[in-house]
């Protein structure tokens, strides 16, 4: 599995899950909020499955095949 997601996109992605998750928990917003886990858990492996698919790659244009978006 390659790394896919890197930088601001990995910030975002675990602090809007974060938030959503917080929220979800606090009872503030419905049951979508624990869809939060998702981008929580893609910020947090650097891996969108949906990445692949549309061939798209957050890590720049320098990070090789075997880099983890360093």
């Amino acid at each position: 599995m390659n790394c896919n997601v890197g930088g601001i996109d990995r910030i975002l992605r675990i602090a809007i899950g974060a938030l959503l998750v917080g929220l979800a928990a606090n009872g503030v917003v419905g049951w979508w909020g624990w869809l939060g886990f998702i981008p929580l858990a893609t910020g947090l492996f650097r891996f969108c499955p949906a990445y692949p698919l549309l061939g798209i790659s957050s890590c720049g244009a320098s990070s090789g095949k075997d880099s983890c978006c360093k």
